[in-house]
């Protein structure tokens, strides 16, 4: 069967949450499929990617967005559209008759779309079955980033929550069927067959992420795309609002906030309890060099890639009720929960405390991962949905 996968971004490197998806997905669905994969790309120059991803695919097309244009076609939505700006950005005409030329030629037997931002380049193709994976429900997280926002930006941020809300309504329809990473984004989904939505958790690689041993040089780690909002909010949180009730008991206690493009605030969080790295070549060392893993996610909806790792890696973690409302993992035995700033200090502390108990939980965690969100059945999942799909 001939697949043509559509995705906003080059999966490579595995820097962002959509990005490890895509590529998972692409390596194991390359056992069942003939992929065709068409990939946007705003990011410069990425044909160092393509040996990476060339094992699994038929043919690669990396279609290139150009910033200028961008911008022009952002303003003119923002003034006289309706679409989402997100989607906006990813939405380019020449980038459209491209891959209208590229399914004529291929002739795919599906269509695979990652994410909102792409799909209004297929939404209107009648005769192909079509596959929506909305990963996250933007609507939701786009009204939390509004509520907290500083009032300058709130306007343009409630304009988006708006114009999201309704186009996750309406490009429903248009595909043949669904997917989104957990049950309760699905819930989100404001449709009234959202129960219809295919729930495909994300996995985690455990043969990459697997336990290694390090010195410890750090009791707490915080890692993700660093110019992420969600991921951003949440580290100045670790560091304004926790390290103090920490520091108040462990002076020396220090904080490792590890991961690519890190955003001005988040650089000024940088001192001698913390250290932000920037991008590092491998993740693992970051993971295995800290105590413990802290999520404290108040933004993101989601299944958090970073809880996985960890998890696979024997890496205690704690995280919001938000998070592990996607992740399902047993509170006290898997995972502990916090919900305010004295929350986390006194889970922190406890675990530093009682490593024989922090050793027990990430034995737990590592045993709920490799039952649950290994790529391999997690694909299994998606070839499924895939192959279900059909034209009305």
């Amino acid at each position: 069967m001939k697949l043509l996968v559509i995705l906003p971004r080059v999966p490579w490197p595995l820097e962002k949450g959509d990005k490890l998806r895509a590529y998972h997905m692409l390596r194991h669905l390359s056992k069942d499929f003939e992929i065709t994969l068409v990939a946007l790309n705003d990011e410069g120059n990425k044909r160092d990617a393509i040996p990476h991803l060339q094992p699994y695919c038929q043919h690669i097309e990396i279609i290139r967005l150009y910033k200028p244009m961008i911008y022009l076609r952002l303003i003119r939505c923002f003034l006289f559209g309706s679409l989402p700006l997100q989607v906006q950005w990813f939405l380019d005409g020449k980038a459209k008759k491209k891959i209208r030329r590229l399914i004529a030629s291929t002739q795919p037997d599906r269509i695979f779309c990652q994410l909102i931002r792409t799909s209004e380049y297929v939404r209107d193709i009648p005769d192909i079955p079509k596959v929506l994976d909305y990963m996250d429900v933007f609507s939701k997280g786009m009204d939390r980033r509004a509520q907290t926002a500083p009032a300058y930006q709130k306007p343009v941020l409630h304009m988006e929550y708006k114009r999201l809300l309704k186009y996750e309504h309406n490009v429903f329809s248009d595909f043949q069927a669904h997917m989104i990473i957990s049950s309760q984004d699905r819930n989100l989904i404001v449709h009234p067959d959202k129960h219809s939505i295919h729930v495909v958790p994300n996995g985690v690689d455990t043969e990459f992420f697997h336990p290694m041993q390090a010195a410890k040089d750090y009791d707490v780690l915080f890692n993700g795309n660093m110019s992420y909002p969600p991921n951003v909010e949440s580290a100045e949180f670790l560091v304004n609002e926790v390290l103090p009730l920490l520091k108040e008991t462990r002076p020396d206690l220090k904080i490792l906030i590890s991961g690519a493009t890190p955003s001005p605030r988040v650089k000024q969080l940088a001192g001698t309890s913390v250290t932000v790295t920037g991008w590092v070549e491998d993740i693992r060392e970051s993971f295995a060099r800290s105590k413990m893993l802290v999520a404290p996610m108040q933004l993101s909806i989601g299944l958090q890639n970073k809880l996985l790792e960890a998890m696979s890696m024997k890496i205690p973690c704690i995280t919001s009720p938000l998070a592990n409302n996607a992740l399902q993992a047993p509170e006290g035995s898997c995972i502990l929960v916090a919900a305010d700033a004295p929350a986390y200090a006194r889970h922190i502390l406890h675990l530093l405390d009682h490593p024989e108990q922090a050793e027990r939980m990430a034995e737990e965690a590592y045993a709920f991962i490799r039952q649950k969100f290994r790529w391999e059945a997690v694909a299994q999942e998606v070839a499924q949905v895939i192959r279900q799909a059909r034209t009305p």
